[in-house]
């Protein structure tokens, strides 16, 4: 077996292999400064193809909705390898919106031989364009199972973080592409709001290194008290973050999973979301991008502790830590080498999760 990594800039995901001990066998460095996606595009499917030449995989197993997700399952197609996709079935209904990310995944689950699906509605929207129920696997997220591993140990926060831990702690994370430009300056300007608003509150930004996003977000809230400007967040950093927050904003898939694990409210700054489950169950809630509805709905949330806790349920319809299981399972059982295909994760209103 060899890892071949084909995607986020490598001091992001660095980071992540840091925590669980991994280094991979391969690694292709698609990011250049000021790329396009026609040229990040190109660099992924050629490198991924020279891997796939060398290396004959039988199968190849491909997360997420990024351009090298795509770039690599097409380059597996071409190649005759069958491909599984993790976090299969995401839809938020609109093209554009998670650009370009609604198109990639859609387009990787027409190339597709396994579909390992993170909730059952994920599966339904697969079904709905004629996937057969024998390639769908409903698994859970393993981002679920990441969080879970480490969630449970308290750590300290980076030397150079400052909190008063009397404070109301707001973790926001936002870098999407169709945010650049006004949204995202609507986005800052709510900020700046809730710490003038709130002397209690205190907000830690990781800034993504996106010179979009790098220098609006500087100019928006560089030097503003209370606002933390940090540089990306090992993902243990990170997930202590997350643990010791008090509300969560975010236009990041992953982490409207992860907050709602942990019990913390997430207001989604964005107009749609691929992960309905999180507003179905009362735990996440969608606010747009402009600047009054954002600070309306976090100052209901820090206001008043009835409607916080109604949402600060550590429940989650996004996995049960056992996702990983579940899709090595069902590879085996692609290829026979397991008699039984794997139960499918089937979560209930009111499921909760611990470490």
């Amino acid at each position: 077996a060899g890892l071949v990594i084909a995607s986020s800039p490598s001091q992001l995901l660095d980071q992540v292999f840091d925590a669980w001990g991994i280094r991979p066998d391969a690694d292709l460095r698609l990011m250049e400064p000021g790329q396009t996606l026609e040229s990040s595009f190109a660099r992924a499917i050629l490198g991924m193809s020279g891997e796939l030449v060398e290396h004959r995989p039988d199968f190849l197993l491909v997360e997420g909705d990024t351009t090298s997700v795509f770039a690599s399952s097409l380059a597996a197609f071409w190649r005759g390898c069958p491909v599984g996709h993790v976090e299969a079935g995401l839809r938020s209904g609109d093209v554009r919106d998670p650009f370009p990310e609604e198109m990639n995944r859609m387009l990787t689950g027409c190339i597709a031989d396994l579909h390992f699906a993170p909730t059952a509605e994920a599966a339904a929207n697969l079904r709905r364009i004629g996937v057969p129920d024998e390639r769908i696997h409903v698994t859970g997220n393993t981002v679920i199972d990441a969080l879970l591993r480490f969630s449970s140990t308290a750590r300290d926060l980076p030397p150079d973080l400052d909190i008063d831990p009397r404070s109301l702690l707001v973790l926001v994370t936002v870098h999407r592409r169709e945010s650049f430009g006004e949204p995202l300056a609507e986005i800052l300007a709510a900020l700046k709001d809730l710490v003038e608003r709130f002397p209690r509150v205190e907000i830690v930004l990781p800034v993504h290194p996106n010179p979009q996003v790098h220098g609006a977000v500087h100019g928006a809230l560089g030097g503003v008290p209370r606002a933390h400007l940090v540089p990306p967040l090992g993902y243990l950093q990170f997930v202590e973050v997350l643990r010791r927050s008090h509300l969560v904003l975010t236009d990041s898939g992953g982490v409207q999973e992860e907050a709602p694990a942990l019990g913390k409210p997430v207001l989604v700054l964005r107009n749609t979301t691929e992960r309905p489950e999180g507003v179905t169950w009362g735990v996440a809630r969608l606010v747009g991008t402009r600047r009054g509805r954002i600070v309306e709905e976090a100052s209901r949330l820090l206001e008043d502790e009835m409607a916080w806790k109604a949402m600060a349920r550590r429940i989650s319809p996004y996995g049960d830590g056992r996702a990983s299981e579940r899709i090595v399972d069902a590879i085996l059982h692609r290829f026979g080498l397991r008699a039984e295909r794997p139960a499918d994760f089937h979560p209930t209103a009111g499921h909760e999760v611990a470490p």
